[in-house]
């Protein structure tokens, strides 16, 4: 063999290895989505999943925001579900896209590194649709199940960021999610808390950001009480108790006796 041919051999065996490497490292696909890729993202991990309407009339009108420079900046998330239940996705779930931006869930503070981005066809002033939430919790289960994030680990842009937004909303039922398995939510009797009990203490162990209280307390109304309010109140307190119970694995005991919350606890000021 000339050594022409050989040189040559040797250059399509090194393209050939090239090409495999590079299918090797090509983004994953998720099989249930559409594949609409958009430039706005970077490496990144997943450790929860952020919900957030897309405040938009259209997932046509959202895919090209999420896809653009947009004027504001560009934005980005993994997924969109469309009104009638059409999953697409825009990030590869090995990828950081751009959807959570400044704010924290407990010890989290980088949330793009840490979540998983889905936007949600819905304008914010109406209900969510039902094939919407079907295949939400479609890709829930899918989330959950290959990427191992834990299905209580499920959370809405207001609960991570309660100073600057309030999507999916009042209207979300996260409910109808808790009934399937995913996102925290109260189990079992609501008891008063004993004596000593700080809500305060129990919204930040559940995740809530603290440093503007009562856009936390608007952001916990609006995702366990579906209504809003900016003033911790009993229930709230009976809520949080039950929720600060399971993180730390007490499960749902109720206290015995059950003693009436302190009001000073319940709505007293900011420190």
């Amino acid at each position: 063999m000339s050594a022409t041919r050989r040189a040559a051999r040797g250059l399509a065996l090194i393209a050939a290895l090239a090409l495999l490497a590079a299918c090797a490292h090509a983004p994953a696909r998720n099989p249930l989505a559409t594949w609409a890729p958009s430039p706005n993202h970077d490496a990144r991990r997943a450790q929860l999943v952020v919900l957030h309407y897309t405040q938009t009339d259209s997932a046509a009108r959202a895919l090209a925001i999420l896809r653009s420079g947009n004027g504001s900046g560009p934005v980005s998330a993994h997924y969109l579900i469309g009104r009638n239940g059409h999953i697409y996705q825009l990030v590869s779930d090995r990828l950081r896209a751009w959807h959570a931006g400044a704010g924290h869930w407990g010890p989290l503070s980088d949330l793009n590194s840490a979540s998983i981005g889905i936007e949600l066809d819905n304008n914010g002033h109406e209900p969510f649709s039902q094939p919407l939430i079907d295949s939400l919790l479609r890709l829930l289960g899918d989330l959950t199940t290959r990427l191992h994030i834990p299905p209580t680990q499920i959370i809405g842009h207001e609960d991570l960021a309660p100073t600057r937004k309030d999507d999916p909303g009042p209207a979300f039922p996260w409910g109808e999610l808790a009934r399937a398995g995913f996102g925290r939510w109260p189990q079992g009797p609501l008891c008063a808390p004993p004596a000593g009990f700080d809500p305060w203490m129990a919204l930040a162990v559940v995740g809530y950001p603290l440093e503007d209280r009562p856009a936390a307390v608007r952001a916990f109304h609006h995702h366990f009480r579906a209504m809003q309010g900016e003033t911790l109140d009993a229930e709230d307190a009976r809520i949080l108790y039950n929720l600060a119970q399971q993180i730390d694995g007490g499960g749902n005991a109720c206290a015995a006796p059950a003693l009436p919350i302190s009001t000073d606890a319940a709505t007293g000021p900011a420190r």
